[in-house]
């Protein structure tokens, strides 16, 4: 059974997000809001609630999953970014966007693309997945909250507890925020590469034309 915390959508509670980042720690698999949709995330290292979320999503091992980091020197630790990349990110993060970069050896393969060995990275603007970030002092394993068969990602946390209070451990709720996903663009190429068109402007990366 999930448990369900209401947090403050600006300045969520210190204890309540402290009590998020111990149950992420026990292996915990967590439902929570994003500058764009809600999310499941997890520790990385946890092979158990990566499968668990895969089950919920209804996705197979060529899923990319996304790293959820605080900034870009963590970016830096877990994806292979040369100095046009670098600026790239420094110009849109944090906010609305996953980017598609190439995977280090800091990751386990089991979250890596089986083929191209990449791996999705964002930095959110939303300061309640900032603040579990900061606690938990690692970057979370996150996939928006889409399941199989809906046709946009789940938005409302009372809804999030009827579907699957029984399949995760925990729902932060801070109100709605958004429906939209995140924009994703693959910047393993020499140019970047709208994948999917979401919350984040096109404009920045110079795909809007």
């Amino acid at each position: 059974m999930a448990q369900f915390f209401s947090v403050h959508s600006e300045q969520p509670q210190p204890r309540l997000i402290r009590q998020a980042a111990e149950i992420l720690r026990a292996g915990g698999l967590a439902a929570f809001p994003t500058d764009a949709a809600y999310s499941l995330g997890c520790r990385i290292g946890d092979a158990d609630a990566v499968a668990r979320i895969r089950a919920i999503r209804g996705v197979d091992e060529r899923h990319h999953f996304t790293l959820m980091c605080r900034d870009l020197s963590e970016i830096a630790i877990y994806a292979r970014v040369d100095n046009a990349q670098f600026r790239l990110l420094k110009a849109i993060t944090p906010g609305s966007y996953t980017l598609i970069l190439e995977g280090t050896k800091e990751l386990p393969r089991r979250i890596l693309h089986p083929k191209r060995k990449t791996i999705g990275l964002r930095i959110p603007s939303h300061p309640v997945p900032l603040a579990l970030l900061a606690e938990l002092d690692e970057p979370m394993l996150s996939s928006t909250l889409l399941l199989p068969g809906d046709a946009l990602p789940l938005n409302d946390a009372e809804d999030i507890r009827d579907r699957l209070e029984k399949r995760i451990d925990l729902i932060i709720e801070a109100g709605a925020c958004g429906m939209e996903m995140t924009t994703v663009v693959d910047l393993t190429g020499s140019a970047p590469a709208l994948v999917r068109a979401g919350r984040g402007a096109l404009a920045p990366l110079g795909l809007d034309r």
